[in-house]
């Protein structure tokens, strides 16, 4: 008799053991796939979105877009605006005459601030310079944009000059340069069209 109980006692000790190891087992499977889990999905998706930057109280940046996504799941958050966008930026000595750019597709990695802008980017300086390209870079953090694709730049007589391998500025424009196949072009003394005025 106390034989019999002494095996059942095994057994029992035994299955619980089992047992334990088995949610132990399910639990590190779960842990595993939750790890492995696709968490690039926007977090935030804001409609008609309007964001406007500060700096000390004077604004610095307005961006307006149709449809805003933020991706911040992941380890180099990001926002992304798929159906275009245009940022206007502010100059402090000329607030009230920004500049703005204007495109298809713009990707915003927040903690580098780092702007891309893609198809169809037109950028109207505070300056009223004129410039279309198919794609912008802008460093906010190094105050410059750049770009590699062709550029065309609208003179104050209506006349276009094209830049086949694109351009670097200050992102004021208060300083450019083009690159073309015969070198680099300094046009930072070159008339840019000017806004007409209203």
């Amino acid at each position: 008799m106390n034989f019999i109980s002494h095996k059942f006692k095994n057994i029992a000790y035994l299955f619980s053991c089992a047992i334990f190891f088995i949610f132990t087992s399910c639990e590190e499977d779960l842990t595993k796939l939750n790890g492995n889990e696709n968490k690039n999905f926007p977090s935030r998706i804001i409609y008609d979105a309007k964001i406007v930057q500060r700096d000390s109280g004077f604004i610095t940046l307005k961006a307006t877009a149709p449809i805003i996504e933020t991706y911040e799941l992941i380890d180099s958050p990001y926002t992304v605006a798929k159906k275009g966008m245009k940022i206007e930026f502010f100059d402090k000595k000329k607030p009230k005459n920004p500049g703005n750019i204007t495109a298809k597709f713009a990707k915003i990695y927040d903690y580098k601030k780092f702007y891309e802008a893609r198809g169809d980017v037109k950028i109207l300086t505070s300056d009223g310079q004129r410039f279309a390209t198919q794609s912008v870079f802008w460093d906010q953090a190094k105050k410059r944009i750049y770009t590699r694709d062709t550029v065309y730049a609208t003179m104050e007589d209506g006349s276009t000059l094209v830049h086949a391998n694109g351009m670097t500025a200050k992102d004021d424009f208060s300083e450019y340069k083009f690159f073309n196949n015969s070198g680099d072009l300094d046009v930072s003394k070159a008339k840019i069209a000017q806004p007409k005025a209203q």
